[in-house]
């Protein structure tokens, strides 16, 4: 008896690996999530799409001033949106791991996009009742270590320009 009740909890703990654990629920659950995510940016449904994110969410673009708490990303991503057409992000190759007591889980993706090529998101995901929220988001782009160092006298250029007015530092 002992042993059956032993079994029932390693099945039924969040995080776990095991086929019909409640970690394979969460994590079946965030890829719907995030699956719909992508694709309200691509419909441009600004109120689908930004319902997905953690009232104190992040998202962090692939440029070193952007760094927006939800609303001000919204504020930004607003003309996109309202003009009808957003950004298209294809998710492949994505990594999940939900944390032991199934509140938080963390990802990485592949992503094919028209505007970047091969970009790569990943984040922090925190349930919030009976919803998971992204609490933040980290766009990137991968460059081939072979190509950084011309990649580097780019951004190093980039630093030493004079910041135009308005722009963050």
């Amino acid at each position: 008896m002992m042993a059956c009740a032993i079994v029932m909890a390693l099945l039924l703990t969040p995080g776990s690996d095991k086929p019909g654990d409640q970690g394979a629920d969460a994590r079946s659950q965030i890829n719907a999530i995030l699956d719909d995510w992508h694709a309200q940016a691509a419909k441009a449904d600004e109120a689908a799409y930004f319902r997905h994110m953690a009232a104190d969410g992040v998202f962090l673009g692939t440029d070193a001033t952007e760094r927006w708490t939800r609303d001000e990303f919204r504020k930004w991503a607003h003309p996109y949106f309202a003009k009808g057409k957003a950004w298209s992000f294809k998710p492949r190759d994505r990594h999940l791991t939900v944390a032991p007591g199934g509140q938080v889980a963390w990802f990485d993706e592949m992503l094919d996009t028209p505007n970047l090529g091969l970009a790569r998101g990943s984040g922090v995901l925190v349930r919030d009742g009976d919803h998971w929220r992204i609490a933040q988001y980290n766009l990137s782009v991968p460059i081939p270590n072979e190509r950084f160092a011309d990649v580097k006298k780019v951004l190093d250029a980039a630093a030493k320009a004079p910041k135009k007015e308005g722009e963050k530092p």
